[in-house]
């Protein structure tokens, strides 16, 4: 394709095309602020009942089995729609899909702060997890359109970061609401932010031939690097969009896709990866007061700790992968020497066992954190082996099987901290399915090359 352009420089855009580098447009960063945006609303979304639910509980007379069933919701329509969500955007594409899905899931946080019951709590939590499904496959179809293969990472760990810096940061604030106007303020509040974001992202987002601060030097910039889709190339300049190549799916494709040593690798990792998170998510404050015994206002302070190191991991594996490309090193290892050191010093989250000082024990944590953010670049390889047209369903499929640690995680950790009295066990659950998403990398994910389906 880069020959293509160069045979269309002799043009009167000629000058322009052969301008310094230095002068590229910085629009694609404009993107990546959205996206960073977007997806903090989307942790806090689903994580404002998590801080909720202390006062919830004494207001609507929720016992804690039926809040384990409405933490537990969320990740079961999430995953049920990751494929559906996938498919969505493959057809409708980034913009549209981003938009509803953003307001949807807004719509359905703000309503909980109106129900009454344990049902109207129920349907909106599920609402919710059916809303978010499309937002990460768009957050990688975004990255691959608009970043070159070698900013990637980058790209994956700037908007991936916006999960834990919403969560640290702005969880005392939301403390501290819930204490001046009660529970539901925050449902009403962080709903109400997410819809006005919605219209933000209609109004800013553009596909790149199309925005008006993408000059050519950074389209060719993109393109050279492998961005810059090919429904986008079709599109450019057109004016009915329609007339662009849709590829054609069946149900087949997805078993087709699955029989790539690449996908059920990664999907493998990023379940490693991702149990780590959910524990930090679920089980992590009643870790530090029942087996702790912190109070509650340390448990505030020192639960900020990892949530900061974890921003810190995903931003240092993003910028390192993406270093270890520009030295001139292959795929294989730039991107997946990231993600197989994060896995395996996530694993030493099994030392907090063996620690009795409550500084160490957060020290420690907090390192397996760090390491967990390493190993979110697994949308990095979803841009890189995803058959041409397929992002959207790849994405669905990666991201159903990464959360489904949002389901067995919290579960296996309950059971484990039931049977024995104490979180010893479910460390060791952690650490162990750690290493083992570190294994597949190593043994089954193989060479990371885009996939061909052949008929």
């Amino acid at each position: 394709m880069p020959q293509s352009f160069q045979s269309n420089s002799a043009d009167s855009s000629a000058p322009n095309r052969t301008a310094s580098p230095a002068r590229r447009s910085k629009a694609r960063y404009q993107i990546l602020a959205l996206l960073a945006v977007g997806t903090m609303i989307n942790y806090l979304d689903r994580t404002v009942l998590g801080i909720a639910a202390p006062q919830l509980t004494k207001e609507l007379g929720i016992n804690a089995a039926l809040m384990g069933l409405l933490f537990s919701v969320f990740s079961w329509s999430y995953v049920a729609s990751q494929i559906p969500g996938g498919l969505f955007l493959d057809r409708f594409g980034s913009k549209l899909t981003y938009f509803l899905s953003m307001t949807f899931w807004s719509l359905c946080t703000l309503a909980q702060g109106l129900v009454h019951g344990i049902g109207g709590l129920f349907a909106f939590r599920l609402g919710l997890g059916v809303s978010e499904a499309p937002c990460f496959p768009t957050n990688s179809r975004v990255v691959a359109t608009w970043f070159p293969q070698s900013e990637r990472a980058m790209a994956t760990g700037t908007y991936t970061v916006g999960e834990y810096i919403g969560l640290a940061f702005f969880s005392p604030f939301l403390f501290m609401l819930m204490g001046a106007f009660g529970w539901r303020s925050l449902f009403l509040v962080v709903g109400g932010v997410g819809i006005a974001f919605g219209v933000v992202w209609w109004l800013l987002y553009r596909e790149p031939r199309d925005h008006p601060s993408a000059n050519q030097e950074e389209l060719d910039y993109i393109e050279a690097g492998g961005g810059l889709t090919q429904r986008n190339k079709e599109v450019a300049g057109a004016a009915d969009a329609a007339s662009s190549k849709k590829s054609g799916f069946e149900w087949r494709t997805i078993g087709r896709l699955l029989k790539h040593r690449q996908l059920t690798g990664i999907c493998l990792g990023q379940f490693a990866g991702n149990s780590t998170l959910v524990f930090f998510l679920t089980w992590f404050p009643t870790y530090l007061a029942t087996e702790r015994h912190m109070a509650w206002l340390k448990i505030g302070f020192f639960a900020i700790m990892p949530f900061i190191a974890a921003s810190i991991g995903v931003m240092f594996g993003g910028l390192f992968s993406d270093w270890l490309l520009r030295r001139g090193k292959s795929a294989n290892v730039a991107r997946k020497l990231p993600i197989i050191a994060g896995l395996l010093l996530a694993s030493t989250i099994i030392l907090a066992n063996y620690v009795q000082s409550n500084v160490a024990v957060i020290a420690i944590l907090s390192v397996a954190f760090f390491a967990q953010g390493m190993a979110a670049l697994g949308w990095t390889l979803v841009s890189d082996i995803a058959p041409e047209g397929l992002l959207g369903v790849t994405g669905g499929i990666f991201n159903f099987a990464a959360n489904l640690a949002g389901i067995v995680t919290p579960l296996v950790v309950g059971l484990i901290v039931a049977a024995t009295g104490s979180f010893v066990g479910a460390l060791v659950f952690i650490g162990v399915v750690a290493l083992i998403g570190a294994l597949s990398y190593i043994f089954i994910v193989g060479d990371i090359k885009r996939i061909v389906l052949v008929d």
